[in-house]
């Protein structure tokens, strides 16, 4: 039977803004920036799943997913990774003994690409056609976040509100974030007085921005959270017996992820680990930033003396040069990348024999190694005895023979 037109039922036009723009994934910290993030998308029509990475920070997450639905997400996703970030990413770069520009033992930038790993998988599993982030258009970690969606699921969108114009037009810095968060009753962790930005995982702690800005400020004490201040720590030292055998780089408690933890409280009541840098951004911008990395630091030095003891001279030489390539790739945001995969590869290569104790006493602020010993150690306590002579006189004549012809040619050349 043919329904007359006339009689149609008509349906009420739904306004644009009631219109469903699609689902976002986004990097959820429960800070400033993110949160605002979060209702502002939700006012721009996306539908909000909120992912909160567990990395090891100290953090509330009932409170923190309260709080996020109450701001208006429909999905929230706090994931553990911190087992994963601890074995897969932090073991990895003290293997390498990874240090971006002589100093600084990453952090944030090891967490990223666990964080956006996971943050992808979501996306996938949810059907989102959108990731989203809090970075900033002058940092590292908008690099970070979208190399990592760009390898893993280039067909996801990345939404970036801080390079978006009617974004950053409405919000030109922190101060209107905080005003914005004012308004829509939004709790957040800094005020104008103390708007520095943090970031925590199981590797460090750092806070960059506010005060800090200015490079002449000293860095209030209250920013050194993780370590106690060295004039302050304890008087005597605390000896550790540090053993690294595949993924035991500790006897007590015996896996990575309880070691760091365990390693923060006792290396951090000494004020190990502290620094406070100028460092030279991917995008070409120095920015200042303040680290306490107490774990990282210990097993740094810890893991470099047992290397030192085990490994072969040439080997360690090409391993010292992947170890600064490899800090590279992951500072700018490679970690997914067929260079930054091979160079992984031959370090773990390298570490094969890399296994042993090491004693260390940890003071003010400082790292003494004590001792060490290794079943697999190259040192022959019997060849370098001084008790012992040897006759180097071959190996001189060898390495001399250049020395003595570039003397004869420079010789020559003068005398005419």
């Amino acid at each position: 039977m043919k329904t007359d037109s006339r009689y149609r039922e008509l349906s009420t036009p739904i306004p644009d803004a009631m219109l469903s723009k699609g689902s976002v994934v986004l990097a959820y910290s429960s800070g400033l920036d993110t949160s605002c993030i979060l209702v502002w998308l939700k006012e721009q029509g996306y539908d909000i799943i909120a992912y909160l990475a567990n990395t090891g920070q100290k953090e509330d997450f009932k409170e923190a997913r309260k709080k996020t639905l109450k701001l208006g997400a429909k999905k929230v996703f706090i994931e553990d990774v911190s087992r994963e970030f601890a074995e897969e990413f932090i073991w990895s770069a003290i293997q390498s003994s990874a240090l971006y520009e002589d100093r600084y033992l990453l952090g944030t930038s090891l967490a990223r690409p666990c964080i956006a790993r996971k943050q992808v998988e979501i996306a996938q599993r949810e059907g989102a056609k959108y990731m989203s982030h809090g970075a900033t258009g002058k940092g590292n970690d908008q690099v970070r976040f979208e190399l990592t969606c760009s390898l893993l699921a280039p067909q996801i969108k990345v939404i970036a509100p801080w390079r978006m114009p009617e974004f950053y037009n409405r919000f030109k810095g922190r101060n209107d974030l905080m005003e914005y968060a004012k308004q829509h009753e939004i709790p957040i962790p800094v005020t104008p007085k103390n708007p520095c930005s943090m970031d925590e995982n199981l590797m460090y702690i750092s806070y960059e921005a506010g005060i800090l800005e200015n490079p002449k400020n000293q860095a209030p004490p209250g920013l050194y959270t993780k370590t106690q201040d060295p004039a302050k720590a304890p008087n005597t030292p605390d000896i550790l017996k540090i053993e690294f055998k595949k993924w035991v780089p500790v006897k007590h408690p015996p896996d990575l992820l309880g070691a760091l933890h365990v390693l923060n409280k006792v290396v951090g009541k000494h004020g190990v680990g502290r620094i406070d840098i100028v460092e030279n951004r991917f995008i070409r911008m120095k920015f200042r930033g303040i680290y306490k990395t107490p774990a990282g630091t210990i097993l740094y030095y810890a893991h470099l003396d047992i290397e030192a003891f085990t490994m072969d001279r040439e080997v360690r030489k090409i391993k010292q040069g992947l170890g600064l390539k490899f800090a590279e790739l992951v500072y700018t945001g490679f970690w997914y990348s067929l260079e930054c995969e091979f160079v992984r590869h031959c370090i773990a290569k390298s570490q094969k024999r890399v296994e042993g104790k090491v004693q260390v006493s940890i003071l003010k602020g400082q790292v003494y190694i004590l001792g060490q010993e290794s079943p697999l150690s190259l040192y022959n306590e019997e060849l370098v005895s001084t008790n012992i002579q040897g006759d180097a006189t071959g190996f001189i004549n060898i390495n001399s023979l250049g020395l003595k012809e570039y003397h004869r040619l420079q010789s020559s050349v003068t005398a005419k």
